[in-house]
C-alpha cells in the first residue's frame, strides 16, 4: 500500500480509502438505526429503564466474545474477509429486529441487537487497521483516525434524527426496514476497496496473545481512559431516550437531542483533520476529560429540548476528540503487525464496560433518578485524570 503524501490530507489516499470510509458508515449506520429504534420501541411497549439498559447492553455482548478474534483475523486476512462477516451479521441482526417488531417478541428483538453490535466488532476492527496502515507520520494518524472517527459520528448524528421521523411519520417498521437496506449498501462499497491495497503479515511464529499488550504501562493506562470516557458516551445514550420520554419530548425531539451530540463530535473530529499537527494527543485527552465531567455534573439542569441540545453537543465535543487521539497513540505504542490485536483488546476493554454499565445505569436510575448515571460517570471521570497522567508521550 502506498502511503499518502506527507502534509495531504487523507483524501489523498485515493478511491480506496474513501469506500473505507462509507462502509463504516454503513454498518454503523445499520447498528446505530437498530439501537435507536429498539429503544424507543420498547419504551413505547410499556417497559422501564431497566428493559431499556438490557438492550442497550447487549449490542456489547457479542464483541465480548468477537472482539480479540476480530484483531487476530484483521492482522492475518487484512480488510475484505473481516468486513464480510460483519456485514452479514448486521444484515442478519436487522432483519431479526424488524421480525421481533412486527411477533411484538421482546427476545426477538434482543437477538437482532445482539447480532448488530457483533457486527460492528467484527468490521471496524479491520477497518481501522486497514485505514492506520494509510498514515505516514504521527500527524497522519491524527488526521486519518479523525476521518475513522468521523463514520460512527457521521451515523451517530443522521440515524437517530432520520430513525425518529420515520417512526413519528411511518411507524417503527419503516425504521426497521431502513436498517436492513444499509448492509446491502455497505457491502456495496466494501467492494470497491482494491484488494492490492492489503498488507497481510504473515508469523511464522505462533502468535502470541493480546493479553501480552498489557505489560506496556501506558497501553494500560490509555486503556483506562478509553474505557471511562466511551462509558460516558454509554450514560448519555441511556439517560436522553428515558429523560425524553419522562419529559414527553417526541421521537423526532429525542433524536435531535442524541443527533446534536453526534454532530458535534463530528465537527470536532473536522477540526482535528484541519488542526492535527498543532495538537498534542495526550494534553487534548486530559482536557475532553475535565470538559465532560462538568457537562456531565450539570446536564440535569438544562432545560427542555434546546437546553439537552446544547449540553449533548458540549459533551459531544468532549468525547467526540477522544478516539482519534487514542486510537493515533494506540498505533504509535504497538508493533505494526499487531495493530489487530491492539484495537481488538480495546474493543474489549470498551465493551466490557459498555455490557455492565448500561445494566447498572438501569438500576440506578430507576433507584434513584434519571440523571444518575451522569454522576457516576463525573466521578468516574475525576478517578480517570491520574490514569491520564500516567500515559507516556508516545514516540513515532
Amino acid at each position: 500500500m502506498s502511503d499518502p503524501a506527507a502534509g495531504s490530507t487523507t483524501q489523498d489516499a485515493g478511491t480506496g480509502f474513501a469506500s473505507v470510509i462509507a462502509s463504516l458508515v454503513a454498518v454503523h449506520a445499520c447498528m446505530a438505526t437498530t439501537r435507536v429504534a429498539a429503544t424507543l420501541w420498547v419504551l413505547h411497549q410499556g417497559y422501564g429503564g431497566w428493559i431499556v439498559g438490557v438492550l442497550l447492553s447487549l449490542f456489547a455482548v457479542a464483541p465480548l466474545g468477537l472482539s480479540l478474534w476480530a484483531g487476530r483475523l484483521a492482522d492475518r486476512f487484512g480488510f475484505h474477509r473481516p468486513v464480510g462477516i460483519g456485514i452479514a451479521m448486521a444484515f442478519c441482526g436487522a432483519v431479526i429486529a424488524l421480525l421481533a417488531q412486527l411477533a411484538g417478541a421482546l427476545w426477538l428483538m434482543a437477538v437482532g441487537c445482539l447480532l448488530c453490535g457483533g457486527a460492528v466488532a467484527v468490521a471496524v476492527v479491520a477497518i481501522q487497521r486497514e485505514a492506520g496502515l494509510m498514515a505516514a507520520d504521527a500527524s497522519q494518524l491524527k488526521r486519518v483516525f479523525s476521518w475513522v472517527a468521523l463514520g460512527p459520528a457521521l451515523s451517530n448524528a443522521l440515524a437517530p434524527v432520520i430513525t425518529g421521523i420515520v417512526i413519528d411519520t411511518a411507524g417503527f417498521s419503516a425504521a426497521l426496514v431502513l436498517s436492513t437496506l444499509l448492509p446491502i449498501a455497505a457491502w456495496g462499497v466494501a467492494r470497491q476497496v482494491p484488494r492490492r491495497a492489503i498488507a497481510v503479515t504473515e508469523s511464522k511464529s505462533k502468535p502470541r496473545p493480546a493479553w501480552d499488550l498489557l505489560r506496556d504501562r501506558g497501553l494500560r493506562h490509555l486503556l483506562i481512559v478509553n474505557v471511562a470516557m466511551s462509558s460516558c458516551w454509554d450514560a448519555h445514550s441511556f439517560v436522553v431516550p428515558v429523560v425524553g420520554h419522562a419529559k414527553g419530548l417526541s421521537a423526532s425531539s429525542i433524536g435531535l437531542v442524541l443527533g446534536s451530540f453526534a454532530t458535534a463530535a463530528t465537527l470536532v473530529r473536522l477540526a482535528i483533520v484541519r488542526w492535527a499537527h498543532r495538537i498534542d494527543e495526550i494534553r487534548a485527552l486530559k482536557v475532553a476529560m475535565t470538559v465532560a465531567t462538568v457537562v456531565l455534573l450539570v446536564y440535569a439542569w438544562l432545560p427542555g429540548t434546546l437546553g439537552l441540545m446544547l449540553g449533548s453537543a458540549v459533551l459531544g465535543i468532549a468525547l467526540g476528540a477522544v478516539q482519534p487521539m487514542v486510537l493515533a497513540t494506540m498505533h504509535q505504542v504497538t508493533p505494526p503487525d499487531r495493530h489487530g490485536q491492539a484495537l481488538g483488546l480495546r474493543m474489549l476493554a470498551a465493551n466490557g464496560a459498555t455490557v455492565a454499565m448500561p445494566l447498572g445505569f438501569g438500576a440506578l436510575a430507576t433507584a434513584s433518578v434519571a440523571a444518575a448515571p451522569l454522576w457516576l460517570m463525573a466521578s468516574i471521570l475525576i478517578g480517570a485524570q491520574f490514569a491520564a497522567r500516567q500515559i507516556p508521550r508516545p514516540r513515532p
